[in-house]
């Protein structure tokens, strides 16, 4: 059964999913991110720049298909054609179609109030359909 942790409170929901995939590439995952087509073009330039010595090797599901095999990061509106199911990170607001062939999902929850919303709206579903839910507080994390 697919492991689902939220990482709520993120300040910067674009900022931390940098680092959350730097983390994830370096310790050898392979990481299928989802979300509305303006999330993921964002996201796409944010690891661009995001850090002047580090790059996240990523792709867009429209990239050649051995591109898409190779990359550790893959961008995509469609998870369930990805081409490895390790782990998605959910940074849109609905239920991730698919998302049950992955081991990990994380989903990603920033601080506006209907990105929180929605998140509710998808604990409750996992959790009605007998997920395990893990619950990590970034701003608990910022304080200490």
């Amino acid at each position: 059964m697919t492991e689902i942790a939220f990482h709520f409170n993120a300040p910067d929901k674009l900022a931390y999913s940098c680092r959350l995939l730097r983390k994830a590439v370096a310790s050898g995952a392979r990481v299928v991110v989802t979300g509305s087509a303006q999330t993921l073009q964002q996201l796409d330039q944010a690891l661009w720049t995001f850090s002047a010595s580090e790059f996240v090797a990523h792709c867009h599901d429209a990239s050649d298909a051995s591109v898409r095999a190779l990359s550790p990061v893959v961008l995509t509106a469609a998870p369930a054609q990805a081409p490895h199911q390790q782990v998605l990170v959910n940074l849109g607001g609905a239920v991730p179609a698919g998302f049950e062939r992955y081991e990990r999902l994380i989903e990603v929850v920033g601080h506006d109030d209907e990105d929180r919303s929605q998140a509710r709206a998808r604990w409750k579903h996992y959790a009605d359909r007998g997920y395990a839910l893990k619950r990590h507080d970034l701003a608990l994390k910022e304080q200490s």
